[in-house]
């Protein structure tokens, strides 16, 4: 019976390929599955290795895609409850919107991107009100559109107010994506004061939430605000991207993990927090860890994790990436910089991709790891892979994504980590 587990799990995934969707129309996974229990660190076992995507928290296993949407569910609870805060619970009732016509200041950036060229001016704002209980904030968001009534395909860049990130505009106009900016400080500071940001004037009692809870809540209020529009935005909301880079990369992928709208996410260069396992990053040296990250985007509960005791958390962040399948994730790396822990994201990414693989579905994730070039700055010899991915999954065009380049991680053995 051993024997024929594989093959069965193989015919399972062939059978369903063409059955499982790009994208949904929907935030998060649709039923309501019941939060697994909590335990506090000193009841939580050292897991050595990776933690098992494929096992709930009560020790069964799961057998079928459609478990896999009620483990995604368990794994959002468990982020939420021992990294980044409780994400609030927000009604699209709340959420109401406007497109604001004429130039905006589009061209300020948050001080972290400043040698990115080519950013267009925008000369639209989609302005999003979420309102609760009476009190309410603002999220105005720059957005450039091809020329055109559209709807068009789009990508929510997180570093300029409008672009695609720092990942090169002209990969996006030159395939008529329009770009809307999400300026992530009219929901949360870079580095917040915990109780006094926006967000915390919908949401007073949940003060102890990091931005990584914070930040894709708003990028999830942005897309309610299309829906909101419907064809006024121009938007086709089957085609959604996100990008970000360094901790706007981070950003990106738990926005991309949240939120089952979004059709395409890509992490460029996300370090420690984000695509890196926090466990790996313990066994590298100077790189971000559990001790070193900056506690204004986590719980300050997660210290309890740091350095032995990383053993003890449940969870890591192979299962963070795979909490995107089976939508499509391409993660970027830069190993010129130690701190962004890259061995460890490359180890991560290729325990999440087997999520992919279990489904049949592999050629959704990829990764491509480059060195020789700045911070952030995404060289020409990474455009394939990012054109590969843009045209198959927000233009349904015929393209190879079965993309695994890390040439300076060839001997790191990932397999080691791996005991499911």
């Amino acid at each position: 019976m051993k024997r024929l587990l594989p093959l069965m799990f193989f015919l399972f995934a062939i059978g369903c390929k063409t059955e499982i969707p790009l994208v949904y129309d929907r935030e998060k996974p649709a039923e309501a599955f019941t939060a697994p229990q909590m335990p506090e660190i000193d009841q939580l076992p050292a897991i050595e290795t990776l933690p098992d995507p494929f096992t709930f928290a009560d020790g069964s296993k799961v057998r079928s895609f459609r478990q896999w949407e009620q483990r995604r569910s368990e794994i959002m609870e468990m982020i939420q409850y021992y990294e980044t805060g409780k994400r609030p619970e927000t009604s699209k009732e709340c959420v109401r919107a406007e497109i604001r016509h004429g130039n905006t200041d589009s061209v300020r950036t948050n001080g972290f991107f400043a040698n990115i060229p080519d950013i267009p001016l925008a000369k639209d704002t989609i302005a999003v009100h979420v309102t609760v209980e009476g009190k309410e904030i603002s999220i105005n968001c720059p957005v450039v559109y091809p020329e055109g009534d559209g709807p068009f395909p789009a990508i929510i860049g997180i570093g300029f107010w409008a672009g695609a990130g720092s990942l090169p505009t002209k990969i996006f106009t030159e395939r008529n994506i329009a770009m809307i900016g999400f300026p992530f400080s009219d929901v949360m500071a870079h580095h917040q004061t915990r109780g006094e940001e926006p967000i915390n004037v919908l949401y007073p009692e949940l003060s102890e939430m990091g931005a990584y809870t914070a930040w894709p809540w708003g990028v999830s209020r942005v897309i309610d605000a299309l829906e909101y529009l419907g064809d006024e935005s121009r938007i086709d909301l089957k085609h959604l991207a996100i990008s970000g880079c360094s901790f706007a990369g981070k950003m990106a992928l738990f926005a991309g993990a949240f939120d089952e709208r979004i059709a395409l996410t890509i992490a460029q260069e996300p370090g420690g927090g984000g695509a890196a396992s926090w466990r790996v990053s313990e066994t590298l040296g100077e790189v971000e860890t559990v001790a070193r990250t900056d506690y204004t985007w986590f719980k300050e509960s997660m210290r309890q994790f740091s350095e032995e005791n990383v053993a003890r958390m449940p969870i890591d962040h192979h299962e963070l990436c795979a909490l995107v399948a089976p939508r499509a994730l391409l993660v970027f790396g830069n190993p010129d910089y130690p701190w962004l822990a890259d061995e460890s994201g490359y180890v991560s990414c290729y325990a999440a991709r087997k999520v992919w693989e279990r489904f049949g579905i592999a050629d959704r994730m990829g990764w491509s790891f480059a060195d020789g070039h700045g911070h952030c700055q995404l060289p020409e010899s990474q455009y394939p892979e990012l054109e590969a991915f843009v045209d198959r999954f927000l233009l349904e065009k015929e393209a190879d994504t079965d993309v695994r380049i890390a040439p300076m991680f060839e001997n790191t053995n990932a397999e080691k980590w791996i005991n499911w």
